[in-house]
């Protein structure tokens, strides 16, 4: 277990910036929409300020937290930890998602470390864990290694939150893991779902359930239609042009998050420049293709004492009828703002369910 400092190398800052310069734009028909991929103007708008983007300053900031790269299961791990100032407090786990790293949680980490000694892992094939180099890289596997890394870190017994990707990880620890997991919040459940057929369309939120699941199936299902069959294929695009990779993670965080709030464009940038320097595109994609039919179907039991905060504007809608089926729910919140990638949008909010799911 050896400290990481992040330092890319000026090579690396002058190839981007080079290649910003000597984008190859597309023709935009007229009246293109968000319906069509991400807006040709917006999209050049944002290519310029990465290409003003201080990613000297945004190195001071981030090396601010404490990071460390171990090896388990024969591959690096990279994490974030900060112990709190209370030596008796519980450590928590936080779990990130798709398309982001551990970094997706900087502003909640300070707060929260407070009253938590927080660990984030960054999932490996994403960011500075690196590329993963071989097949066979599935939630069940990352679940052990994270399961390792608290031993390691002498932590017997812990609480767990994680979105999106990290929701799956995080109900995996509770069962690989108990009864060491104590307790664990999700954002969402994907088994928790309603579709035509077994929603209640008496209940409002059981309506709105069904309209997100058929726009995301017909309308923005084709980044998953990808990933899930040809990752490869995608990576060659967003590892060979900067330009490309920004499209594909500004697009999910326009349309996964509350319009009323946004992505912060720093977040975005950061989150952006990350993948880039760290060529891990397509070894994200493919936890789409490896295990991917496992998403969204009924899990084993879970008995884990389990908290759920539902943000509003998030791809999915979780019913609490739905979760109940294999989930040991002792809170459900709906929660006034935010969406998919609620620690960007509203961290003052994650760090308050977080708060109350676990200290209350």
């Amino acid at each position: 277990m050896k400290p990481f400092e992040i330092n890319i190398p000026q090579a690396d800052l002058d190839d981007l910036h080079a290649r910003l310069d000597q984008t190859r734009w597309p023709i935009s028909p007229e009246g293109a929409t968000w319906a069509q991929g991400t807006p040709l103007a917006h999209l050049q708008d944002l290519a310029r300020q990465w290409r003003s983007f201080d990613w000297r300053e945004t190195e001071r900031r981030l090396n601010k937290i404490p990071q460390f790269v171990t090896e388990i299961d024969g591959a690096p791990l990279h994490f974030l930890h900060v112990r709190s100032a209370k030596e008796d407090a519980e450590p928590l786990l936080l779990a990130h998602g798709w398309p982001c790293t551990g970094f997706a949680f900087e502003q909640v980490i300070e707060p929260l470390s407070r009253d938590f000694h927080v660990v984030v892992p960054t999932v490996p094939g994403f960011g500075f864990s690196g590329p993963t180099r071989e097949l066979g890289w599935t939630v069940s596997r990352v679940a052990g290694m994270v399961a390792t890394l608290m031993r390691r870190l002498g932590y017997d017994r812990y609480l767990a939150h994680g979105y999106d990707l990290g929701s799956l990880l995080t109900r995996e620890l509770g069962l690989l893991d108990a009864p060491r997991v104590r307790a664990i919040h999700l954002n969402h459940i994907f088994s928790a779902h309603v579709t035509q057929e077994n929603a209640d369309m008496s209940v409002e939120a059981e309506r709105l359930g069904v309209e997100k699941a058929y726009k995301y199936d017909y309308e923005q299902f084709g980044y998953v239609s990808i990933q899930s069959t040809r990752p490869q294929s995608v990576a060659y695009a967003l590892t060979d042009s900067p330009v490309a990779q920004l499209e594909w993670i500004e697009w999910a965080f326009h349309t996964w998050s509350d319009p009323a709030v946004g992505i912060p464009l720093d977040a975005l940038l950061t989150n952006v420049s990350i993948f880039w320097f760290t060529r891990t595109a397509g070894s994200a994609a493919r936890y789409y293709q490896e295990g991917f039919e496992a998403w969204g179907e009924l899990e084993p039991d879970s008995p884990v004492p389990t908290s759920v905060s539902v943000f509003p504007h998030d791809v999915g809608v979780s019913i609490r009828r739905m979760a109940e089926r294999n989930h040991n729910i002792v809170r459900w919140q709906e929660v006034e703002r935010g969406g998919h990638f609620a620690a960007f949008e509203v961290p003052e909010l994650v760090v308050r369910e977080i708060r109350e799911a676990f200290l209350s």
